[in-house]
């Protein structure tokens, strides 16, 4: 590693942690010549992944998008962040362990409804009635009869 004030090439690592569950790992170095410490960090490299939507455009997936959706749809629920932030880590780890470099939105949108159908089912109902699109009482109705007789099972 070159160092950002002398430009040395001779640098030692002091501390190496890993951060972000593993996912980065974080250097702390010293130069040997000019004896400045820096920072670096290391993750590994992944090809985007675009998310095609239902008119055939497509865009990056963007975790931050994803994560919004299910906060609102576990609104005012009994639901943890860290509960939250493993259902987005999963559906990004199913996402990416698939060969494919585009996915459609309803794979995505299907993971979520899956997902949160677990969690908790207030979420769920709020996340497919925009998902799903329903379009009048007897569409939540519909969906509600469904998970009743599941529940009861």
């Amino acid at each position: 590693m070159i160092c950002p004030f002398c430009a040395n090439e001779a640098t030692k690592v002091l501390d190496k942690r890993e951060g972000d569950f593993g996912k980065v790992t974080r250097r702390r170095r010293e130069c040997q010549k000019c004896g400045r410490r820096f920072t670096t960090f290391e993750r590994a490299e992944t090809l985007d992944l675009l998310i095609v939507k239902k008119d055939g455009k497509r865009e990056i997936f963007d975790r931050a998008k994803l994560r919004s959706g299910i906060i609102k749809a576990c609104e005012k629920r009994p639901v943890s962040a860290e509960s939250i932030e493993k259902v987005i880590d999963e559906i990004e780890a199913d996402l990416r362990k698939s060969s494919a470099s585009e996915v459609p939105s309803k794979t995505v949108g299907e993971q979520v409804t899956k997902k949160l159908k677990k969690l908790d089912k207030v979420a769920y109902i709020r996340f497919a009635s925009v998902y799903r699109q329903f379009a009048d009482i007897s569409d939540f109705e519909n969906e509600l009869a469904k998970l009743s007789k599941r529940f009861k099972k």
